[in-house]
């Protein structure tokens, strides 16, 4: 019989093993222990709202290779929405101004010498210092090796690194600061263009991955959770589901694609991150005002972020663990104060909905970033999927593609 291939969780990081090891033509299996697939990237339908949304924001860029090549397959890469070039655009509730950056195509950053195109206030000199966040070593914080202070800093830097490290950023990784500049800044506009899944993630990330992993005849079980693993000498020998025990043969592999926190329970001695950050999102029901931008960025708000959906705002707040505890009516009220404000609306609350991931990221601190294990382990047909795992990115969408790629190809290399 064909080798079986066990793939334990059904987040992206354990869709993007499947979609790789199938494509190879190995016969997987994908085991998820909650009655939904997507982990953290899913729709909903919200009964407040009486709509379909997101439990979460999420932002890809067009330099983030192995998610558009995880659409590509699953043939959904038409369902991203963004503008065609690379631009962001801001505004400050403090003094009311706007701006959008506006990157160039290539490699060269012209646009810093640019005032028009750049953080208004800058000079193209500000922006010099940045590159020690390329070079930091893996033991310093942003704050160690960057001013945070000043213009640059509060209007570029800060809202760059609050959205991708999901923390304080004097606080976060130098290092993993430095990957998410090398991957946007540093790389050009042709990399740096916003790409929003506008019809929902459930249906760009989620349902067109698992129409295409049926298709390709593999299996995905639901309620199927993982209680314990077996373990031979050099190998895991079977999988305990508690209702069945399944027993690997000799050529069979797992890979475990679930939150640290449940691989440290299956793998006593595993060094996990154990340390994390919330994400709190706001929806609003109400149309977009013509002109707004697909994405928005605030400053001196408690919003952060505004994303722009058919029939929908909606608002992250990264790092917002300080929000976890706030009496949900006033957060809202609060939130669309600030979204109304920006965007020429009524201040009469629309119906809401706030969602609050209290473990949304590990903690992207130096500390916690080096507790983070590589794909591979010490038992040969066993391997680690997750953006929690050492991507050399921060926990996003393209670092848990990335580590389900990585994953497959320790069980089934080519």
């Amino acid at each position: 019989m064909p080798r079986i291939i066990h793939i334990v969780g059904a987040g992206l990081a354990g869709l993007a093993a499947a979609l790789r090891l199938s494509a190879r033509g190995e016969r997987v299996i994908v085991h998820e222990a909650t009655a939904f697939v997507g982990g953290r990237c899913r729709s909903y339908h919200d009964a407040a709202l009486g709509m379909t949304i997101d439990n979460g924001n999420h932002l890809l860029l067009s330099g983030n290779r192995a998610a558009l090549d995880y659409l590509n397959d699953v043939g959904a890469a038409a369902h991203l929405s963004g503008p065609r070039a690379a631009e962001f655009s801001f505004v400050d509730l403090a003094s009311g101004q706007r701006w959008t950056l506006q990157f160039d195509e290539g490699r060269l950053p012209f646009w810093i010498f640019n005032a028009a195109r750049r953080v208004p206030q800058t000079r193209a000199r500000d922006y010099l210092p940045l590159a020690r966040l390329l070079w930091a070593s893996a033991d310093k914080s942003v704050g160690e090796t960057i001013a945070c202070e000043g213009t640059l800093y509060r209007r570029l830097i800060e809202p760059l690194l609050f959205a991708a490290l999901n923390i304080d950023p004097p606080q976060g990784s130098a290092k993993l600061a430095g990957a998410v500049i090398r991957e946007t800044l540093a790389a050009g506009g042709r990399a740096c263009r916003p790409l929003i899944a506008r019809d929902g993630l459930g249906p760009t990330l989620i349902e067109p991955a698992l129409a295409c992993l049926r298709q390709r005849g593999a299996t995905v079980r639901l309620e199927h959770q993982l209680r314990a693993m077996r373990f031979a000498t050099g190998r895991i020998e079977a999988l305990d589901f508690g209702s069945e025990a399944i027993a690997l043969s000799g050529d069979d592999a797992v890979i475990l694609a679930v939150p640290p926190y449940a691989a440290s329970s299956l793998l006593p001695g595993l060094e996990v991150p154990t340390e994390f950050r919330a994400i709190v999102n706001a929806h609003f029901r109400v149309e977009p005002p013509a002109g707004q931008p697909l994405m928005l960025g605030v400053l001196n708000g408690t919003t952060q972020w505004i994303f722009a959906f058919p029939g929908r705002l909606s608002v992250t707040i990264s790092a917002g663990d300080r929000y976890l505890d706030a009496p949900r009516d006033d957060l809202a009220k609060t939130i669309w104060g600030e979204v109304a404000a920006i965007a020429g609306l009524s201040p009469a609350l629309p119906p809401w909905q706030i969602v609050r991931e209290r473990r949304a990221t590990f903690a992207a601190t130096p500390m916690q970033h080096a507790r983070r294990p590589s794909a591979r382990t010490r038992w040969h047909n066993l391997a680690l999927a997750g953006d929690w795992t050492n991507t050399d990115l921060p926990a996003t969408i393209e670092g848990a593609i990335r580590s389900g790629n990585r994953a497959a190809d320790v069980v089934a290399p080519q």
